[in-house]
């Protein structure tokens, strides 16, 4: 519920204060007073868009700050929470302040936020229908939606959903795999040259640094081997070991006579028989680096022909010679990829198969279920037009099925279509009906699906245009019990609507030489009957006009209570209703 309405420096209004209450308020006033004024300043406060002049001549800015009550299960609180935004206890405040040049700021409970932020919360707020706006039941991108919440088909609707992007996401990851599978084809013969000439090669992590180093000996063994034959020349066997030997029998022979622990030759003779054998070692070492250096007379162009393949591999493939063995192993695995994958493909055909028959299955039935709603629908607003003089026109929802073509909503688009007069072709709402034949539709609509919304409040500006009488007094009798489940705001010419009302108020201009202004007034109950009065006879307000005032008041299911003087503040609108619980 809205609760209050604050206006401050907006247009040709100084300072207004409207404290509203449940049910239904009138709005009325002379031609030209300011009413749209007051309802451009409302849909400021809920987001609209800031017309060239909004701030009151002479002021620095404009601010318009609005109080709503919402149920605990209001759709406004999820918007707060997903949004990180301050839910309070039981309150929103939303607060517009526009300055002269042109710039807007918006607030949530006092919270700043984007524009686009401020028109999400206040959608889930307000809803306005002038004889001209285009929201609401007139667009038709949310009537599936309507028709859904009409019909109870949420949750239907909502599962159909889910399936949808189920099959969606299966339905990519199988494109995915496809593409993968391309690129791969498109490089499987590259992959089979690679793995067969890599694999011949068969490079080895680190080769490349054992095989220049072997190169680099192998380029140096001709003097090498020189040195080494000199070497073992002049330690190989002869006159050498013999000296050594004949030395080491004649130190034994001699030493064999000499008594005692202390003989000085087994030391001596230790000696040369330890150099006797580091010789032999030494000349086995000699012989095993001359065969290294100089017994494969090819070896270097072994080695240098396996060097210089492995750097020209690793060039053609942009990678070093170490890294080869690497891309080696993931040629291979690209290649068995290829071979596995048609596995791969079968399973994601299926899911995608499989998401798409369960898809089509709800979708199915939400589409009947759809044809049946709609057909209710249709019914109960055709029984609203008559008593407002639209008893000719016809109204029916077209839902176009489409199977080739689903969307995450399922098969249908569903728009409301009306014929205003008998024969004539059907068309969108919002283009064939007249000023006041659109708000007349709407307001049937609303009756109809009024039990199956969510919004806060609803206003209608002038919705009883180009009709009195009986009609007018129709008009009243739907709005009022529309307000039984909604709170509704109503401009208004008519008295025979504006006697439904719970609350009223006056709306009027006043003038001085230098200042003009319009003002908003609670009335009291004889202030009331003046005002309805006025609307029944014109400028001059007659006892004729007052009886007939008196009698709109007092008859069946008019209201009598007048509105609150004052706004309520945030303090008094706390202490209305309890608390919000939390689910």
């Amino acid at each position: 519920m809205l609760t209050a309405l604050h206006i401050q420096d907006f247009v040709l209004i100084d300072q207004a204060r409207l404290a509203l209450g449940p049910g239904m308020t009138a709005l009325t006033g002379e031609t030209g007073a300011g009413k749209s004024i007051l309802l451009d300043a409302l849909g400021l406060a809920v987001g609209g868009r800031a017309e060239r002049g909004a701030v009151r001549q002479g002021a620095k800015q404009g601010v318009v700050s609005v109080i709503f009550e919402p149920q605990a299960n209001h759709p406004v609180w999820k918007v707060l929470e997903e949004n990180g935004l301050d839910t309070g206890e039981d309150q929103i405040i939303l607060r517009r302040v526009q300055t002269a040049d042109g710039r807007g700021r918006g607030f949530v409970n006092d919270q700043p936020v984007s524009i686009a932020m401020l028109r999400s919360v206040g959608e889930t707020l307000i809803e306005i229908h002038g004889q001209h706006d285009g929201r609401g039941l007139l667009t038709a991108s949310a009537h599936r939606g309507m028709l859904d919440e009409f019909g109870g088909l949420q949750k239907k609707a909502a599962n159909v959903s889910a399936l949808w992007r189920s099959w969606r996401d299966a339905v990519e990851a199988l494109e995915e795999k496809k593409r993968e599978r391309d690129a791969n084809l498109r490089e499987a013969d590259y992959l089979r040259h690679v793995v067969d000439r890599l694999g011949k090669l068969d490079p080895q992590a680190d080769e490349e640094a054992a095989l220049a180093g072997r190169r680099a000996e192998l380029m140096a063994s001709d003097k090498i081997a020189d040195d080494l034959n000199a070497a073992m020349t002049a330690i190989g066997e002869g006159a050498f070991d013999a000296k050594l030997a004949t030395a080491l029998r004649r130190i034994e022979r001699a030493g064999a006579q000499i008594q005692g622990a202390d003989n000085p030759l087994t030391v001596a003779a230790a000696r040369l028989d330890a150099a006797l054998n580091e010789a032999a070692e030494a000349r086995g070492a000699l012989e095993a680096a001359i065969d290294r250096f100089g017994a494969d007379p090819d070896e270097l162009d072994r080695v240098e022909e396996r060097l210089f393949a492995l750097r020209a591999e690793a060039r053609k493939h942009g990678v070093t010679p170490d890294a080869l063995a690497g891309f080696l192993q993931k040629a291979r695995q690209a290649l068995e990829e290829l071979e596995l994958g048609e596995a791969a493909f079968e399973a994601l055909e299926t899911s995608v198969k499989n998401t798409k028959d369960a898809f089509d299955k709800e979708a199915a039935a939400l589409s009947k279920d759809r044809q049946a709603a709609a057909k209710k629908l249709d019914s109960a607003v055709m029984k609203e037009l008559a008593p407002l003089k639209l008893g000719k026109a016809a109204f029916s929802t077209r839902i176009e099925t489409s199977g080739s073509h689903p969307t995450s909503e399922g098969y249908d688009a569903v728009e409301f279509m009306v014929a205003t007069n008998p024969g004539a072709p059907a068309g969108p709402l919002k283009t064939i009906a007249s000023g006041g034949e659109l708000s007349r539709f709407v307001l049937a609509m609303k009756a109809a699906l009024a039990a199956k919304e969510n919004r806060t409040v609803i206003i209608f500006d002038e919705v009883d245009a180009g009709v009195g009488g009986a009609v007018a007094d129709a008009v009243g009798e739907r709005l009022s019990r529309l307000a039984a489940d909604a709170q509704v705001l109503v401009v208004t010419h008519s008295p025979q609507v504006a006697a439904r009302a719970g609350a009223h108020w006056r709306i009027e201009k006043t003038q001085t030489k230098s200042t003009t202004l319009t003002k908003v007034t609670p009335l009291e109950p004889e202030t009331r009957i003046e005002e309805i009065a006025r609307m029944l006879s014109g400028a001059e307000v007659t006892d004729e006009a007052r009886a007939a005032a008196r009698r709109l008041l007092g008859a069946p299911g008019a209201a009598t209570q007048a509105a609150p003087k004052k706004a309520a503040s945030k303090k008094a609108a706390t202490k209305k209703t309890p608390a919000r619980k939390r689910a």
